[in-house]
């Protein structure tokens, strides 16, 4: 079973709102698994102290290298296991990432406070830096919930059809087509003609090609990134060459 592991100092926060709607119900249903542990449980004196000023001066408090090393250490992480720790200076996650993580056995994740964790904790044990946005949260655990909401809704038996996530957002490289449903007619407003004509392979294209005006206007650089992707490399051929047969 797919199973996320959270170290915060804020446990309580989970489930959140990762215990409604879809992800709640599967929660609930067993087809997936979340614990939330406290890092303060690692701290070694009467206080549970778990952070200390920054090496070098400067404002705010910086987490401590021994105390969160002991949590991830106690939380028994797989050798397979993600080990990833949520930050504004990481990796932006990905659709591609995620449906690469809801594939694995599920991620030990890292919520950082303050100004952030003692840098050896993070060579020391591997964590790999994820980010859900070029913006600062005050602290890592709502960007988790977010990580484990998309992972979640990917996991076998969570949506309701097997295909219900091939056509959204990014799962091509492009963002989602408009989506219609009725009344037929909004405050003058109808739904698109082809949409409503029966007429399947029309439909496709259209929606291909509202897919590709969407991101070429919204996301250029998302357009850029996916057109980039399929241009032939330099001295080959769009064309596929034609079968031969010898004598």
């Amino acid at each position: 079973m797919w199973r996320a592991t959270v170290l915060t100092l804020f446990p309580e926060m989970f489930p959140g709102p990762l215990g409604v709607s879809l992800a709640g119900r599967a929660l609930a249903g067993g087809l997936w698994g979340l614990e939330a542990r406290d890092i303060r449980d690692s701290a070694t004196d009467r206080h549970r102290s778990v952070d200390d000023t920054p090496a070098g001066g400067g404002p705010g408090m910086v987490l401590r290298a021994d105390v969160l090393a002991a949590a991830i250490d106690a939380a028994t992480p797989t050798p397979d296991q993600p080990r990833l720790v949520m930050s504004p200076r990481g990796r932006p996650l990905t659709q591609a990432r995620v449906a690469d993580l809801a594939r694995g056995p599920g991620p030990l994740i890292v919520c950082g406070r303050f100004e952030g964790i003692d840098q050896r904790v993070i060579d020391a044990r591997a964590l790999e830096e994820v980010s859900i946005g070029d913006y600062v949260l005050s602290g890592g655990e709502i960007a988790a919930m977010a990580l484990i909401d998309a992972c979640v809704r990917l996991l076998p038996g969570v949506m309701g059809k097997l295909d219900s996530s091939t056509e959204e957002s990014f799962s091509a490289g492009l963002l989602e087509y408009p989506q219609y449903t009725r009344p037929q007619l909004f405050e003058g407003r109808a739904i698109p003609e082809i949409l409503t004509s029966g007429d399947h392979g029309k439909v496709a294209a259209w929606r291909q090609a509202e897919a590709e005006a969407l991101t070429q206007a919204l996301r250029p650089d998302l357009w850029a990134a996916t057109t980039a992707k399929k241009a032939p490399a330099k001295g080959e051929s769009r064309k596929t060459p034609k079968n031969t047969t010898d004598g």
